[in-house]
């Protein structure tokens, strides 16, 4: 059993190790989240554990550039 996410006003671990101009709001929750630059992510870490599975093993995040 996996437990509950905090509050939305709780940020997302990410956000308190990286630079601030590097912090965003996830895409799905709007919890504030390391968003931007090296290692940035849309989605928080809770949000990301949602679609992650759907994903399968196939697929890799690589970049976000187009």
């Amino acid at each position: 059993m996996t437990t509950p996410p905090p509050p939305i006003s709780e940020p997302d671990p990410s956000a308190l190790v990286c630079p601030g101009d590097r912090v965003g709001l996830c895409a799905g929750c709007q919890r504030r989240t390391h968003r931007y630059g090296s290692g940035g992510s849309p989605l928080c870490q809770w949000g990301m554990a949602g679609v992650e599975p759907g994903w399968g093993p196939a697929v890799r995040y690589s970049r976000t550039r187009l």
